[in-house]
């Protein structure tokens, strides 16, 4: 389930007109990377691993908008770092790129 999620996030970011060429493959990149973490984190923390990856949908469905809503992506954004807190001492790549695909999909918002 979670790797369906990532992968319809995926799906999303290749057919957002609204993502420029380097972002879309900075995003991808990213997104491909995440699966692996979350796939990890989902074999103990199945239940953390959903919301970190609802968070991650909600967070791209905003970002990639035609007519994106700034406090609706702050929003999410903030609910995906705060999904991902309790990780950092035992998940530290996993914080480490949520952190970075939050700075890639709030600057598509800019």
């Amino acid at each position: 389930m979670i790797q369906d999620t990532i992968e319809k996030l995926e799906a999303t970011v290749r057919n957002a007109s609204a993502v420029k060429n380097e972002n879309r493959a900075e995003l991808l990149e990213l997104l491909s990377t995440l699966k692996a973490e979350m796939g990890e984190l989902a074999k103990t923390h199945a239940e953390e691993a959903r919301s970190i990856a609802g968070f991650a949908s909600v967070s791209t469905h905003e970002a990639t908008r035609s007519e994106p809503n700034p406090k609706l992506l702050e929003l999410s954004l903030k609910g995906l770092s705060h999904s991902v807190e309790e990780f950092a001492e035992t998940h530290p790549k996993l914080v480490q790129i949520v952190n970075s695909i939050s700075n890639a999909l709030s600057n598509l918002g800019i």
